[in-house]
């Protein structure tokens, strides 16, 4: 085995449905994965309360910044240590971690774009006694993109085909798509649809006071509201043109609560069957509009263990096959926390870890900033 396959990376995230940081420890042999352990760390519930105050204006927003910083990288750090631990492997084997942190605001459409994340990497790389690559979106701005999606560059080294156009969908807070055509054919091109589990998580937690709705049992009671979902879709981003991102700072229960009083008296339970549909169908109209010719959709994130939402997707692509990314290789539970152990690497290895044409960059550019671990 070449030396550099034999390193570890270990990846952190917390995406945005924020339902809890995971960590994986990966190594990366012939560019193929090799997961090594995972571990999803609970947010302690008051921090995860502030950090979701964060998400839209309030008042003394650079003090509370200043705390969660360093109160959130603790818990990254903490994440990383429990991975580490269950694997028994000491950090000092690790090269590097890849800490994404948790998004507060992104916004790419801004007069001076920008995004944010919180996770203090310094406290972080202190913490471990691991050196830490953070920050991997604004480098990406700096260079004329939008910072986002970051994942398709490992899906295109992971699931790419000569023989077939594949679409690769993360249902995460918010869903995104990597098309990849057969090789050489064109560019690589990915996007943000819109919602994925996002509205749906709050929804539930408003409704049913839990924090998601487990296999999407409770909306698989309520019935799908037409005229409420047709008014959904008519939503500016979803025809707006690639390249483009977005995050829970635009689609929250404020965006949603702006339509509902136009239908008054709807059930709760049918407004989350709503939504289901709206994910589902927003993530069909984007497939068909940008790739007609895909056939193969392979799906990772959370979204996969919602069958009604897998249900109606299929039901939006009907001559598509839909299926698990487990099938070819990687967990769909933990390929973000993969790809951001992948972006370390490569990152250590002073390559690109952007795909301009997903992101909408002048260029490649190598992501994030370098946090050196114990001497």
């Amino acid at each position: 085995m070449h030396p550099e396959d034999e390193k570890f990376y270990l990846g952190l995230i917390s995406g945005t449905s924020m339902d809890g940081i995971d960590a994986a420890l990966v190594r990366f042999p012939k560019n193929s994965i090799e997961l090594i352990a995972t571990y999803s760390h609970p947010w302690p519930n008051q921090l995860q309360q502030q950090l979701k105050t964060l998400f839209t204006p309030g008042d003394n927003e650079i003090d509370q910044l200043g705390e969660l910083d360093i109160l959130a990288a603790d818990e990254f750090a903490a994440a990383a240590q429990r991975v580490l631990t269950k694997a028994n492997i000491p950090a000092s084997s690790v090269a590097a971690i890849g800490s994404h942190g948790q998004t507060i605001r992104h916004r790419p459409d801004a007069e001076a774009p920008f995004t944010l994340q919180v996770g203090d990497p310094n406290r972080i790389a202190e913490c471990t006694g691991i050196t830490t690559v953070a920050d991997f979106r604004r480098r990406d701005m700096a260079a004329g993109g939008e910072g986002a999606p970051l994942v398709p560059a490992l899906h295109n080294t992971l699931f790419s085909s000569n023989e077939e156009y594949r679409c690769i969908l993360n249902i995460g807070g918010i869903a995104n798509i990597t098309l990849l055509p057969p090789q050489d054919e064109a560019a690589i091109t990915g996007f943000d649809t819109g919602p994925g589990n996002c509205l749906l998580d709050s929804w539930a937690a408003r409704h049913i006071h839990i924090p998601f709705d487990k296999h999407g049992g409770w909306g698989a009671t309520g019935k799908i509201q037409p005229a409420l979902l047709k008014q959904m879709l008519t939503d500016s981003y979803f025809d707006r043109p690639p390249p483009k991102s977005t995050g829970r700072e635009y689609f929250n229960l404020e965006w949603l609560e702006g339509l509902l009083h136009l239908h008054p008296r709807l059930l709760p339970e049918d407004i989350q069957a709503t939504l289901v549909a709206l994910t589902a169908q927003s993530i069909g109209n984007a497939i068909k509009a940008t790739a007609p010719e895909c056939r193969r959709i392979l799906v990772c994130g959370g979204g996969i263990h919602n069958p009604a939402l897998l249900e109606q997707l299929q039901h939006a692509l009907p001559h598509c096959c839909i299926e698990s990314t487990s099938h070819y290789g990687a967990d769909p539970d933990w390929v973000e926390a993969i790809a951001f152990a992948w972006l370390a690497r490569q990152t250590m290895l002073g390559l690109a870890g952007n795909l301009p044409s997903v992101t909408g960059a002048h260029h490649p550019v190598i992501l994030g900033g370098i946090y050196q671990g114990a001497l």
